[in-house]
């Protein structure tokens, strides 16, 4: 089983919605299913205005997509004490927005290299560089730190991403969310064939999974 996630790193329910489909797969291999679950990322940008090569404090950015900075407060505290009952650590209050196509193409360059597992591990620790220690993942530098973490060569990315590296795609990934009409993250396709939109809850998951390995017979 393929499952392509569209998501991003500086959003909150992709963060949540990947934790989430994590336990759904181990909660099926203790009902004794086998089947592989080959999970790969795909770009999507949540903010695609954000500067390149300058943050702000995203409470700063909520403010003013929100209304105000006591509406943009509620809604972080919601994402954040949901987060926690994932087990998640957010700290939005540190957290900085951020321009995520650098970090994108550095996930393309970890699924050439490294394949989905490699993809996986610098997924997350880009999402706990921005969500836990308010880290700019539009930074290369930090990106190249968070590559070095995930057990990659942070040299040799940095040097592919002073190219073109990554650049179509990452073009190609938003064309295809387009294409499937994806309008918001995370957006989980298994096979190429079913959409599951947001951070659903575990059995959400697993009860669509199961049904997708029933109707293969």
């Amino acid at each position: 089983m393929r499952v392509e996630i569209w998501s991003d790193v500086v959003c909150p329910w992709c963060y949540i919605g990947k934790r989430r489909f994590e336990k759904a797969v181990v909660a099926l291999r203790e009902k004794g299913v086998t089947e592989p679950v080959e999970i790969v990322y795909r770009a999507y940008q949540l903010d695609p205005t954000a500067p390149a090569g300058a943050s702000t404090p995203v409470v700063d950015a909520y403010a003013k997509k929100f209304g105000g900075r006591e509406r943009a407060e509620q809604i972080l505290a919601h994402v954040t004490k949901v987060a926690a009952a994932d087990g998640i650590e957010f700290r939005m209050d540190i957290a900085l927005r951020a321009n995520t196509v650098l970090a994108h193409r550095a996930l393309h360059f970890a699924l050439e290299t490294g394949g989905p597992s490699l993809q996986e591990a610098l997924k997350e620790r880009l999402l706990r560089a921005y969500f836990t220690e308010g880290l700019d993942v539009g930074d290369a530098a930090t990106i190249g730190r968070c590559a070095a973490d995930a057990g990659m060569d942070a040299a040799t990315l940095l040097e592919w991403l002073d190219g073109d590296g990554g650049k179509a795609e990452v073009v190609a990934d938003l064309r295809g969310a387009m294409e499937r009409e994806i309008s918001a993250v995370p957006t989980f396709v298994i096979d190429d064939m079913f959409m599951v939109p947001g951070a659903q809850d575990v059995d959400v998951f697993v009860n669509v999974i199961e049904r997708v390995l029933a109707r293969r017979g």
